[in-house]
């Protein structure tokens, strides 16, 4: 068993930097080892930035491979938690144990329309600690007067936004799209699919969602890819108010998120507003 390397201490500097700035960053460090175990360090620790060299070791160089790759796994999923190895990274033992420590971004939910369900949603994925975008086209209803809760409001075509914000969307992410207008909204699901996002929904009545699917099979979308829209949004809770509404919105992404079923509007049948 090694001590703990001089050298780690200049890791945490890095760390703060990258949370202060709210870019991902990870830590592995060794909390236990077993009796057997040969060349790692006790307390070793490895701080992983995407895009960047990975600083530190925990002592051993194929057990460093491993957790590198795990550590952006945790990333990913914006989870931490404890993990088992063999001496050199091996799966299926317990010689040397790690804690691997994500530090994530805020994931990012952006809403496109400026109705009164925006401001409702974006409240309660505020206090669920999303970062929130809302984006309409329409300079007049899009301000941040009356979304207060929003990180940022902006004003553009929402596939523009998106083209320009997509490719680092990412599965704890998620797209709402709040409007009822065709020019609006088929072009944003339409660049929405081009995503990596976790959560992909729209929203409408059932007629409104028939003819809107029409209309991305119109524009080449597939079933396949039709089949990451949750429309109608929300679950099947008999919501009414926007704030309700709401609720409804984060159960599914949650839902959806966690890999649990859960009633959505999508897969049932009748009137969305019945008692």
């Amino acid at each position: 068993m090694n001590d703990v390397p001089a050298s780690d201490s200049g890791l945490f500097p890095v760390l703060r930097a990258a949370i202060s700035a709210e870019e991902p960053v990870a830590l592995a460090t060794v909390v236990a080892l077993a009796d057997d175990a040969v060349g790692v360090t006790m307390g070793g620790k490895l701080l992983l930035r995407p895009g960047s060299d990975t600083l530190g070791s925990l002592g051993n160089a194929d057990l460093d491979r491993v957790v590198e790759r795990d550590l952006l796994g945790e990333l990913a999923s914006g989870s931490s938690g404890v993990r088992h190895y063999g001496s050199q990274g091996e799966a299926r033992q317990e010689t040397v144990s790690v804690f691997l420590e994500s530090f994530a971004p805020p994931p990012q939910m952006l809403i496109f329309g400026a109705v009164d369900f925006t401001a409702a949603l974006s409240r309660v994925a505020k206090v669920l600690g999303y970062r929130v975008t809302v984006c309409d086209a329409r300079p007049v209803f899009a301000t941040k007067q009356r979304f207060p809760y929003a990180d940022e409001v902006v004003v553009d075509w929402p596939h523009r936004l998106l083209q320009k914000v997509g490719p680092s969307l990412g599965f704890r992410d998620a797209i709402c799209v709040l409007t009822h207008d065709p020019k609006f909204d088929v072009p944003a699901v339409i660049e929405a699919l081009k995503t990596d996002a976790g959560y992909l929904g729209a929203m409408g009545s059932r007629r409104t969602t028939d003819d809107r699917n029409k209309r991305l099979h119109d524009e080449g979308v597939t079933e396949e890819e039709l089949a990451r829209l949750m429309a109608p949004i929300g679950l099947d809770i008999g919501a009414r108010t926007p704030e309700e509404t709401a609720i409804s919105i984060m159960g599914e992404i949650i839902a959806r998120r966690s890999g649990r079923l859960a009633p959505s509007l999508r897969d049932s049948e009748g009137d969305i507003h019945r008692s």
